[in-house]
Formats: C-alpha cells, structure tokens, sequence
C-alpha cells in the first residue's frame, strides 16, 4: 500500500498527467466551462485557481518585470500563448476583488459507457451568451479555420407551386 504520495494519479504516466494537465486548463480558460469526470476536475482545479491568483498578484504589485515573468510562466504552462493572454486581460481583473474560489463543480450524473462520475467545471461569475463575445481568445477563432462553413452553401428554395388541376 503506497503510503504520502501527493496528488492524483489518474491511472496515467507523468507526461501523460502533464499533458492532459495543460490541455484540459487550457480548455477552461477558453471556453469558461467544460465537462470532464470528477477526478480530472478535482485534478486541474487548484492548479487553474493558482493561475489566475498569480495573474492577480502581478497586475496588482504593478511591477513590469513580474508580470513578463509571470506571462511567461504561464505561457509554458498552457497550450495557447492567446489563452494566456486572456488571463492576464479577461480573468485576472474579473476576480481582482475576490480572494479565491474561481471554479464550481456541478455534478450532472454518471456517464453511460463506465459509469464515471461526470461533472461541469466552470469559472464563477463568466460571462453568459447574451453579451458580445469580446475577449481575446474569440476574435482569436473568428478567423478563416471553420472549413465547413465555407464549403457548404444554403439549400436553394424550391419555387415550385402546386398544379392549378390538382386542388379539386
């Protein structure tokens, strides 16, 4: 029985950790909720917290070379050097008068395939859909990328109208 050994395994190697780690911050950060297993959310979360708190601290202390460093901190820890930028523009200064707790769990039942425990992470106090979406990571995606809406066209409108014979 393995005895004081810290933090969750997730039945994955160290690199393996590391990278859902990133990847999975990354995608909370971006999209502001995400849905994963219980154990993954319990996972990322102190480590997300942690991120924005760091964001806070330096714009609060104001000093130009901490918040390079910590930019560039955070842009080796994340996937996405635009989603870090969202941090320290969007994040930090939404959370700048609350002194922690900036995910929610929410429990939404067990996922059909293994019975997993699954749940919504979310950031505490995002914005909702009504607002224009003005941070950075979605003018970063408005861009050309979405190959499908470009392929397909609208249906044309049939302008066929039913035979004069045919109402009797």
């Amino acid at each position: 029985m393995p005895h004081q050994v810290f933090g969750r395994h997730l039945g994955r190697s160290v690199g393996q950790r590391n990278a859902l780690r990133r990847t999975m911050i990354t995608q909370l950060f971006e999209h502001e909720r995400i849905v994963t297993t219980e154990a993954k959310a319990k996972a990322i979360r102190g480590d997300a917290e942690h991120m924005i708190t760091q964001a806070k601290r330096g714009l609060a202390e104001g000093d130009p070379a901490r918040i390079v460093f910590l930019r560039r901190l955070l842009v080796g820890r994340l996937d996405s050097p635009v989603v870090a930028k969202k941090v320290f523009e969007v994040l930090a200064p939404r959370y700048a008068e609350r002194p922690g707790g900036y995910t929610r769990i929410y429990k939404i039942g067990p996922r059909k395939g293994d019975n997993a425990e699954m749940v919504v992470l979310e950031l505490v106090d995002r914005s909702t859909g009504e607002e224009k979406p003005t941070n950075v990571v979605a003018r970063a995606a408005a861009g050309p990328r979405n190959l499908l809406n470009r392929v397909r066209r609208p249906r044309a409108q049939s302008t066929e109208t039913p035979a004069e014979g045919d109402a009797s």
